[in-house]
């Protein structure tokens, strides 16, 4: 199953039973791939950003199938001021940071290793070959596998990519984005903190690098294909005219828009990273559909 599920409300807007029944339906499903960070939801009220992981961890344990899970997780944007809903604070990438990040991480899911670790977001306050450093260092222990960069532009990707070339250490082979088949107004700043669109120029940057593999989140904008409405960044005359081709697709397939978009993504080589607030919704996006090489030009062609 080319599908990530994300695990960024487990443990607080979603219960730890619900958490633990979509899991369990993911699981059963055949998926493999669970994506969390060490701190979701800190901006919930009363969160601190260890409820995802602990959730998560505590299912694995439950359930005994920590050897058919890849668990992803990600370290440089929890805050270390209590109560901070910002990334004002954020913990940031230093060495020490990396390493101390990664050890809770383990306590907290219980791991002895984890299978993907992400810098979460930039620090351009700590040297690049500091970040690369740490986190090879981690690679060579053991402790952490495939490492990734999530929301940092292509040019610094491709800088720590070099650096751990030069240095002999394990390099970025994941990069993780925001990016969805509806784009935002070009040059809109997006309104979350801390996120990063993909662009073409990042495209044809996943594209000229065969080991570097693309993961995308708020792949299905958070229920707006379907139950709630756009986004204002999306208010543009090039959304309705993809909302249209997607439709006719959607028909022609009799397939939903939300699946639809997924099998767009993976038709590329992506890997969308998909929420549910309960197993009945996870159902859905379980689903896949295939595009052939007409349907997919059908969706590529409106700007």
């Amino acid at each position: 199953m080319k599908l990530a599920l994300g695990a960024l409300p487990f443990g607080t807007t979603v219960d730890e039973a619900t958490s633990f029944a979509i899991l369990d339906r993911f699981a059963e499903s055949g998926g493999t791939i669970v994506d969390t960070s060490n701190n979701y939801s800190f901006w919930i009220p009363g969160a601190t950003g260890d409820e995802s992981e602990r959730t998560v961890g505590r299912w694995l344990a439950s359930r005994r199938v920590r050897d058919r899970i890849t668990v992803s997780t990600k370290c440089g944007a929890r805050p270390t001021v209590p109560g901070d809903t910002t990334l004002d604070s954020a913990e940031g990438l230093s060495a020490t940071t990396v390493r101390e990040a990664a050890e809770g991480s383990l306590r907290r899911l219980g791991l002895d290793h984890l299978d993907i670790y992400w810098a979460h977001i930039e620090d351009r306050s700590v040297p690049l070959e500091e970040t690369v450093e740490a986190l090879g260092e981690l690679a060579d222990s053991g402790k952490v596998g495939v490492l990734g960069a999530s929301n940092h532009p292509a040019w610094r990707v491709e800088r720590a990519r070099r650096i751990a070339a030069d240095l002999g250490r394990t390099p970025y082979t994941c990069l993780q984005l925001r990016h969805s088949y509806l784009r935002p107004r070009p040059g809109v700043r997006l309104p979350e903190g801390g996120h990063v669109q993909v662009t073409e120029e990042t495209l044809d940057y996943v594209r000229s690098e065969p080991d570097l593999t693309l993961w995308v989140y708020s792949s299905l904008l958070s229920g707006a294909y379907t139950a709630k409405p756009l986004p204002e960044l999306y208010d543009h005359p090039g959304t309705a005219r993809r909302l249209a081709a997607l439709d006719g697709v959607a028909r022609e397939l009799g397939a939903t828009r939300n699946q639809v978009v997924l099998a767009w993504l993976r038709a590329q080589g992506i890997l969308p990273i998909v929420g549910a607030s309960s197993a009945a919704q996870l159902d859905e996006l379980l689903v896949e559909v295939d595009l052939d090489p007409a349907l997919r030009a059908r969706l590529d062609e409106p700007a």
